[in-house]
């Protein structure tokens, strides 16, 4: 298993049986661990329990993102899409729901670690974005991009490996187009996807999070 020991996790969770699991799995896994038990203890984070006394855990996801884009993966036992897209909006990158199986937790902190380090490593981005014009680049060559499409494909460009909700790709489009429907959404994402394609056969860059939203994941 190539895990970098260097890669610290800090988990925000109340319940001590939880935090302490967690723990073990992740030292198990070659990283360095360890608990914060209030959110008020944690300057930023990558296991977050939504649910925290003093401080919760959206407001410590929400004070996070003020100042760092440290990769932040939500737990909750609230199980309403309302809930799991307010994450997302407020800057998490992935959730889990309790109860949770340790390995998920687990597979999906590397998940997010390699997606971290990835936006670091990649010296030359495939793409390019010019916003004077409405333009953005692939390998090279300008895509046959819509307005609508432009908004959108440069919010998902703006944070590789982060699920964006539908609503949060129409807004980008600003509020003249609020009265797009889902449907119309995935249709837009479809033409990005084939767009993108013409240039790179085979690429599958833009990723569909099933229930939530899509995301841009950096190219090989």
């Amino acid at each position: 298993m190539n895990v970098h020991l260097s890669h610290r996790v800090l988990v925000v969770e109340d319940d001590r049986k939880i935090s302490d699991l967690l723990l073990n799995y992740l030292r198990a896994s070659g990283y360095e661990a360890e608990a914060a038990y209030d959110g008020r203890d944690a300057p930023d984070a990558v296991i977050l329990d939504w649910m925290l006394p003093g401080m919760d855990g959206i407001s410590v996801c929400k004070a996070v993102r003020a100042f760092s884009d440290v990769p932040i993966l939500m737990l909750t036992a609230r199980i309403d899409e309302v809930d799991r897209l307010l994450g997302l909006d407020i800057g998490a990158d992935d959730y889990v729901c309790k109860p949770f199986a340790p390995r998920e937790v687990i597979a999906r902190v590397r998940a997010l670690l390699r997606r971290a380090e990835g936006r670091v490593r990649v010296a030359t981005k495939p793409w390019a974005v010019d916003d004077a014009s409405f333009r953005i680049s692939w390998r090279g060559q300008w895509l046959p991009l819509t307005r609508i499409e432009f908004m959108m494909f440069r919010l998902l460009l703006s944070r590789p490996g982060r699920v964006y909700s539908r609503d949060q790709l129409l807004a980008s489009a600003h509020d003249s187009q609020r009265d797009i429907s889902d449907r119309a959404i995935d249709t837009h994402i479809k033409n990005l996807r084939k767009k993108v394609q013409a240039v790179e056969p085979g690429s599958e860059c833009i990723a569909s999070v099933y229930g939530v939203g899509y995301r841009f994941d950096l190219p090989d």
